[in-house]
């Protein structure tokens, strides 16, 4: 048996549900798979987001808020702090995922936990369940929001070209904390190390950019990060809940090939310089199901390739700085402490035109 449905979103992660639920409020009939067994688990994510988020997205439960953060200390490598106000709210990720599918379903989207996209054939999508059983649907628009390796983006061709490797581990903080702090350090080459709180806990956790004299060890990094936060005395205890994954850092040109797209990390829209994102996703991913609920209603794919011409006018411009900015920290590390100002976002020199 076939099932055909409009539009098919290939991830339930933040970029996906959005997709869905906005294609699903425009009217298209709207499938959505996850491989995971569970939305949202495991958290691969610092689990943090600007206050501003929630009022786009108008949720009535915030259940999954763990604590309001006021501002953003950058530790710069001569041990200058510079403070930068971000309002924010550090969260359970897991549990924002999982509203954003519920939200999805309100509006009448059918997700299918367990199932994976693994091919094409003949026009329609192959589906293969956990126990190994196979279906095949047919859709008018295939979105991909299946994250860095993206499954859809193989079959279109496209990929996002560079990944940074992050590494992160949950800590008890020695006092509480009302701000995130970022460090950086010759060691975390083309990155940076964070402490974001939740509560008396936090995550902790760094990337750093490989295929440099500069790159060293992601694992062995972070034990000396972990390290220098206890004899800082910010924090106490073991570490647990170690978790590992792969960060975009530039996006993709185009988005859309015939009649299937891509959004959030599987689009490289992911911040180059700061790692966040989660706005964007949410963002892109309503653009995204906006457009594809217009292309399958006029069954017209040619469409989809306003979708293209929206994420760059929401997001490119700032994707596309902070892809000049890291090529200028990835360059010149050896003179870290002087470009910070011109690489990171809590200095006005970062958004100057050079």
């Amino acid at each position: 048996m076939i099932s055909e449905y409009d539009i098919l979103v290939v991830g339930a992660g933040p970029a996906g549900s959005s997709a869905a639920w906005a294609a699903a409020a425009a009217g298209a009939r709207v499938l959505v798979v996850e491989r995971r067994k569970a939305v949202g688990v495991p958290v691969r994510c610092a689990e943090f987001i600007p206050r501003l988020l929630l009022g786009e997205l108008s949720f009535r439960d915030r259940g999954f808020v763990v604590q309001a953060v006021r501002a953003m200390r950058a530790v710069l490598p001569d041990g200058t702090v510079k403070e930068t106000r971000a309002p924010g709210l550090t969260i359970h990720r897991d549990q924002f995922d999982q509203l954003l599918a519920d939200y999805a379903r309100q509006a009448g989207v059918e997700i299918l936990e367990q199932v994976r996209a693994v091919g094409t054939e003949d026009g329609f999508v192959v589906l293969k369940q956990a126990g190994g059983s196979l279906s095949r649907v047919r859709a008018k628009v295939i979105i991909g929001a299946d994250g860095p390796h993206s499954t859809v983006g193989r079959w279109m061709g496209l990929r996002v070209r560079r990944l940074i490797p992050a590494l992160q581990v949950r800590v008890s903080l020695s006092k509480p904390m009302e701000h995130t702090e970022v460090y950086f350090h010759p060691w975390i080459y083309g990155a940076y190390g964070w402490v974001f709180p939740k509560d008396d806990q936090a995550n902790v956790g760094l990337a750093i950019a490989q295929g440099s004299k500069w790159s060293r060890p992601p694992k062995a990094t972070l034990e000396w990060f972990v390290g220098r936060l206890r004899h800082e005395g910010k924090i106490k205890g073991p570490t647990y809940n170690s978790t590992f994954g792969w960060i975009p850092v530039e996006p993709l040109q185009t988005a859309v090939k015939g009649n299937m797209m891509l959004v959030g990390d599987a689009a490289g829209h992911t911040h180059p310089i700061t790692g966040a994102g989660v706005p964007q996703a949410v963002a892109c991913g309503k653009a995204a199901g906006i457009c594809a609920a217009e292309a399958a209603a006029k069954n017209d794919p040619g469409l989809l390739k306003r979708y293209d011409q929206q994420w760059q006018e929401d997001v490119g411009e700032a994707l596309h700085l902070a892809v000049e900015r890291r090529k200028i920290l990835e360059r010149q590390w050896h003179l870290l402490n002087d470009i910070l100002p011109y690489c990171w976002i809590g200095f006005k020199e970062y958004y100057e035109r050079t």
